[in-house]
């Protein structure tokens, strides 16, 4: 169970982000304390905050993070351009007669504001043979801002470049009356016809061959023209891990026919190496280390060895992968092996494991299939207190064998933070006897998501089933480590990373695995401050019973509330949940990224 020393720990973590993030604009607020500023003060403003002006004028307003700042100032060479700035700002916004002045002493620079009568929509004609009207964020009477009808423009074109049309006809145009203050508003648009991708060309290429580049090649030819397979093009090639960069140029047009011309450049710096420490919210105080060679031999394979260390958990691995292994009927797998050595403590008894695994993968912007064989030596002991919590039996060497498959379908907007969309994925892996007293068993495990936006609340839930079959007579059965258990920030948020065992009560549990799990999480996230801080609020429900296809069992359930930081890699995560049956039992996690 997590204590007080837990939460300020995860505090001083999430701190630590913030000042990370902002210590490069902190070090600039300070550079420009050394050149001569003037206070500046803003009046008669009435449809505006001031932090609008101080943006518009480039003054340096003060900030959350700008210590020891108390007012705006503004640095002395940039007074001369106040007018001519607030003039395009108030244009922009539709206040075209805006009037202003700027009076200046030795210390302050006054700018004194008369808004004027705002611009406003008129009419909106819309002559188009594709459906735009979701696009145009206007409605008459709206005030008219020119920055608006700029993006307007865009979001169509980027409309018509995701449903595939290259060649359209778009006149857009906004008669503005400054007499009668009125904007009428004209849409013209003949979409043309579909396009297709055309032949992909790649260049650049020393030491990978061209078939490994043309396997992450999402926008193929023939293919109806999307923009947004040209971005996955672009993910899954540095996803390569092997390019410094990597240019996409699809501005050639052969009538409807876009060719996909891709240029790289090969890594120059292949090696890469990670050294640190940390808190981990389940084995607590870590160190870590990662070694990778990117582009091992060419075709941009990967070598690396992963290695960590904390008092209840100490792992080593081995990592080789191979792109493009083989391909058949135009399905280009890859091939994955690993092997290594994992010591961890679980809530009742130690399992030290070596292990090895070899698959071939598939993925493309929608699926994600990996077929494999896994060889595992598990050794389940008691603790170092010698106390035998399982059966005499579940202490022993197990050595499994099992071919396994693992199905994903994903269709989210976003896989670092989406907005809309499921998720569907497929595991099963049949163990095969290694010796006569080792068990055939089958497991698998179903799980789904769905993601919905409305306005600005993101809402989602998450479902999870489980079982494992055991299909001999064994008492030994299997190592009480493949059994299901429940706790963790992608499962029970009450709970610590596995720590829920069999479930006997709503407030109590076994340490026990289960054979059959059931989970159901819903979450809904809200922006709190700007576009970097969300809230949240979830409900966690788990059922782990000890029998075979069994889902009549009791269940813990858990709510609580977060806190997500968006970063470019994902959200940062702190949530504490909350038992709700004894709110004595909680637990803090934290993570990057989203877990729906």
């Amino acid at each position: 169970m997590n204590d007080l020393s837990n939460i300020v720990r995860l505090v001083l973590v999430f701190l630590s982000l913030f000042l990370l993030q902002n210590s490069i604009v902190i070090a600039q607020e300070q550079k420009s304390a050394l050149l001569p500023t003037k206070k500046v003060i803003v009046k008669g403003i009435e449809n505006f905050a001031p932090s609008d002006i101080y943006e518009a004028v480039s003054a340096d307003a003060p900030g959350f993070f700008s210590f020891g700042q108390k007012e705006a100032t503004i640095k002395e060479k940039l007074i001369p351009s106040i007018e001519p700035s607030l003039r395009a700002f108030f244009d922009s916004e539709g206040y075209y007669d805006a009037t202003f002045s700027v009076k200046e002493n030795n210390e302050t620079v006054s700018i004194s504001v008369k808004e004027g009568k705002p611009v406003r929509v008129g009419e909106i004609n819309i002559t188009s043979d594709f459906d735009i009207g979701d696009f145009v964020d206007f409605e008459t009477g709206d005030i008219f801002r020119a920055k608006t009808f700029i993006a307007t423009k865009s979001r169509i074109i980027e409309a018509l470049l995701h449903k595939g049309y290259c060649s359209y006809d778009l006149d857009t145009k906004a008669y503005v009356d400054l007499e009668k203050h009125v904007a009428n508003l004209v849409f013209k648009l003949k979409k043309g016809g579909i396009c297709t991708f055309g032949k992909v060309t790649v260049k650049g290429l020393e030491t990978i061959d061209e078939r490994v580049v043309k396997s992450r090649v999402r926008a193929k030819e023939g293919a109806r023209f999307n923009t947004e397979l040209v971005q996955n093009t672009s993910s899954a090639l540095y996803g390569l891990h092997a390019f410094d960069s990597v240019l996409i140029d699809i501005s050639r047009k052969i009538y409807n026919v876009i060719p996909v011309d891709i240029d790289v450049k090969e890594m120059q710096e292949p090696y890469h190496v990670e050294l640190g420490a940390g808190y981990d919210t389940y084995v607590g105080p870590r160190i870590h280390g990662t070694f990778i060679k990117h582009n091992f031999l060419g075709n941009a394979q990967q070598l690396s060895l992963e290695l960590s260390w904390s008092s209840l958990e100490q792992v080593a691995i081995v990592d080789f992968y191979k792109p493009v292994l083989v391909s058949v009927y135009g399905i280009d797998a890859d091939l994955g092996t690993n092997m290594g050595y994992s010591n961890l403590e679980f809530d009742g008894f130690r399992e030290k494991k070596t292990f090895a695994k070899a698959y071939l993968q598939y993925e493309d912007e929608v699926w994600k299939v990996v077929g494999g064989f896994a060889l595992e030596n598990i050794e389940i002991s008691e603790l170092s207190d010698g106390e035998k919590l399982l059966p005499e039996y579940a202490y022993d060497t197990f050595l499994l064998a099992y071919p396994y498959l693992d199905i994903i379908y994903d269709r989210r907007d976003s896989k670092l933070n989406p907005k809309h969309g499921y998720y569907l994925s497929g595991y099963v892996e049949m163990g095969m006897p290694t010796n006569s007293e080792a068990s055939l068993y089958l497991k698998s495990q179903l799980e789904a998501r769905a993601i919905y936006t409305v306005s600005q609340l993101t809402m989602a839930v998450v479902g999870k089933i489980g079982a494992i079959d055991i299909q001999t007579d064994s008492l030994r059965g299997i190592p009480e480590s493949k059994k299901f258990f429940a706790g963790g920030a992608y499962s029970n948020r009450a709970y610590g990373y596995r720590e829920i065992g069999v479930i006997v009560s709503p407030a109590e549990d076994l340490i026990n695995g289960a054979l059959s799990m059931a989970n159901l999480s819903v979450e809904m996230d809200y922006p709190i401050w700007g576009d970097a801080f969300y809230g949240a609020v979830f409900s966690d429900n788990t059922m782990l019973t000890d029998k075979s296809y069994d889902y009549s069992g009791k269940i813990i359930s858990s709510a609580g509330v977060g806190v997500r930081y968006m970063t470019p890699v994902g959200p940062f995560k702190l949530d504490i949940g909350f038992n709700t049956h004894d709110p004595s039992i909680y637990g803090i996690s934290f993570q990057i990224g989203q877990s729906f």
